[in-house]
């Protein structure tokens, strides 16, 4: 396999996206980059701050005085630890708000693009081989139906204490990918060149082997 690769993996949420992007990373053993943490840190601190998701002189100011770090699975904003506030349905919702601004998405697009560095990398989210990596080594696509991934969101909220009727996930997870997919700027879509990959059937472990063997074969 070809040294330091960058891999991206895009689709919409509940695809299994976050976790198969960290354990292939721990595979592959590269950096692992979940761009939907950036986004939703980002989304939380600015609602929190009162910052409205409108371009203005308002959000533009409090962008330029963010300061994000991320280590391992761990996420700061400003120097605040923000990982356990910002896996709700209300962050998602507003994260996708504040994403769909050129202005928020210009902002972080660099932040991105300097995790690789020269130690490659497994990046996740919407527009990684759209976007932000677009000359990545191998980039893929995870799809699932829509009842498994209400289904699999459901029970990582259960798991963290947090009650949520399943009907409103599935609302949820809907409204969310028809903004994402018809936002003007990088909306969700696969990229020419990705590998589209079906989770539905299939549990972590064989999409692990799956895509590694795809990686694998794709570069060297």
């Amino acid at each position: 396999m070809k040294k330091n690769p960058v891999i991206t993996i895009d689709g919409p949420s509940g695809a299994g996206k976050s976790t198969v992007a960290r354990l292939l990373a721990a595979r592959l053993g590269i950096r692992y980059l979940d761009s939907g943490a950036i986004y939703r840190a980002v989304a939380y601190v600015l609602d929190k701050n009162g910052v409205p998701p409108e371009d203005g002189a308002e959000l533009r100011e409090a962008l330029a005085k963010l300061t994000i770090h991320m280590e391992d699975a761990f996420i700061t904003v400003n120097g605040k630890d923000v990982t356990d506030k910002i896996r709700t349905p209300y962050v998602s919702a507003i994260a996708s708000k504040y994403s769909s601004l050129p202005v928020v998405r210009q902002s972080l697009l660099m932040i991105q693009r300097q995790q690789a560095g020269e130690s490659g990398l497994v990046a996740e989210g919407r527009d990684m081989g759209t976007v932000i990596f677009p000359d990545a080594d191998v980039k893929f696509y995870l799809i699932a139906n829509d009842k498994v991934r209400a289904e699999r969101r459901w029970k990582e909220l259960r798991e963290k204490g947090q009650e949520v009727e399943l009907d409103f996930i599935m609302g949820q997870i809907q409204k969310r990918d028809n903004s994402d997919s018809s936002r003007k700027t990088a909306p969700l879509k696969a990229a020419e060149d990705s590998v589209i990959f079906d989770t539905s059937e299939l549990n972590i472990q064989e999409v692990i082997e799956g895509l590694a063997e795809i990686i694998r074969s794709r570069t060297g």
